[in-house]
């Protein structure tokens, strides 16, 4: 267990506290909404089709728009792109909540906001996960990866326990309406930012204030493609992920409260498996900040093996006593696993088009999980709802088994200086290109 004044290493840098603090603030909210949108519409409609198209009216448009908020965030400051997308995100879900307490809402007001928030979101992840490396000295990058991931997971475990009590305790509006102001919070708190530029971002920073043309834009964009197709080891993860999170995750949000009524009598229990979750990933980050393996990415793919798992056993109604410990393994790999592959991306691509590999990285592994929204309710109306995620969980653990084969996957080392990143075209020295 890392002692206090590791935890508090990183924090001495301002600019990455003031990044911390915003993502702990506007994660929370992230983590109670997404519990909170399939609890409300389920209550609402009672149809997991209609669950269904309003997480894909939040996806689809985010990843859509991914790749070109790459660009951006690779030619603008990345804590002002951070900003705005917070700012638009406080109103369109301040607006929800209004909607709801007038008791005015309708599920295509869901869809509608859920298109502009979800084109919003598609600037801000790859932003926000370029600026970090811009807030923390070089060897300290896996750190400030790891305390940020460890907040954000206290938010996974807090988020659905707190996002059931608002909504089936007090009213949908109080969900949605916490998440606005954490937007709110974070945009404050990101504009005090001074993020440092790193070996090629410098020379990147006139080109930055260039207006983009859609000629560049498509330039740009194929060259986040030229990145990342020359790692393997990065592409052959985000395939396995792309038909995983299809397979999986997809339905667990759709179903997944379903499966809660018909094998648990309860639809509260979708939100405490969720916490249990949250409470494995507080975990993993916790043992990340000092477990440096050898071989990140063969671990990291090894430690994500346990989430399929979990998934099913909910899907089958195992005891709750199974299904939980089952969950906290799961999350705690989940978290391993997001450390390692950040720090590993940090590490080695070039400073100035990391934010353009972030967005293929969204983009590819995100691709199909619209699609499986809208297909599972439908499925599981056909088949059952156990059976979709019983089947899904199933696929996604052999998915992900694949993602280990790949030689650069297995045999990724660990950086020994990870304060120079490798330039463009480099690999490490013990890893082939493909």
């Amino acid at each position: 267990m890392p002692r206090p004044r590791q935890l508090l290493r990183v924090l001495r840098h301002r600019d990455f506290r003031l990044l911390w603090l915003a993502n702990s603030a506007s994660v929370v909210g992230d983590r109670i909404v997404l519990v909170a949108i399939a609890l409300f519409v389920v209550e609402l409609t009672g149809s997991a089709s209609d669950l269904g198209f309003v997480m894909a009216a939040y996806s689809l448009p985010l990843i859509f728009f991914l790749l070109v908020g790459g660009v951006f965030a690779d030619r603008l400051p990345r804590h002002l792109v951070v900003v705005a997308t917070d700012l638009v995100r406080f109103a369109l879900h301040g607006l929800l909540a209004l909607l709801i307490l007038t008791g005015d809402v309708r599920v295509w007001h869901l869809v509608v906001i859920g298109v502009l928030f979800g084109s919003a979101e598609a600037f801000y992840r790859p932003a926000a996960t370029g600026l970090l490396p811009q807030t923390v000295p070089e060897d300290e990058i896996q750190e400030a990866n790891a305390v940020t991931t460890m907040f954000a997971n206290l938010a996974e475990f807090a988020g659905p326990a707190l996002a059931t009590v608002l909504v089936l305790g007090f009213s949908p509006a109080a969900a949605f309406g916490v998440d606005a102001l954490t937007f709110l919070v974070s945009a404050a708190l990101l504009v005090r930012v001074s993020p440092r530029e790193r070996g090629a971002a410098a020379s990147a920073a006139a080109s930055a204030t260039e207006p983009a043309s859609p000629a560049s834009l498509w330039g740009d964009v194929r060259i986040g493609f030229a990145e990342v197709r020359s790692r393997a080891w990065v592409w052959a993860t985000l395939a396995a992920f792309c038909l995983a999170l299809f397979c999986a995750m997809a339905p667990l949000f759709v179903v997944g409260p379903i499966v809660a009524k018909e094998q648990y009598g309860d639809i509260a229990v979708f939100g405490y498996v969720f916490a249990a979750f949250g409470a494995g990933t507080v975990a993993g980050s916790l043992a990340a900040l000092r477990w440096r393996p050898r071989y990140p990415m063969r671990q990291a793919m090894t430690c994500i093996l346990p989430w399929p798992g979990a998934i099913a056993l909910y899907a089958v109604g195992a005891p709750l006593s199974v299904v939980v410990p089952a969950m906290v393994v799961a999350g705690t790999g989940v978290s391993l696993f997001d450390v390692w592959w950040l720090t590993a991306l940090a590490e080695r691509i070039p400073p100035d088009k990391l934010s353009r590999v972030t967005s293929y990285d969204w983009t590819v592994s995100l691709g199909l999980v619209p699609l499986g929204y809208v297909l599972a309710g439908p499925a599981a109306e056909v088949l059952g709802a156990t059976e979709v995620l019983l089947g899904g969980a199933s696929v996604a653990f052999v998915v992900l088994a694949f993602g280990l084969l790949p030689r650069e996957t297995r045999m990724l080392e660990r950086l020994d200086d990870p304060r120079a990143p490798f330039a463009l075209g480099d690999a490490h020295p013990h890893v082939p290109v493909a």
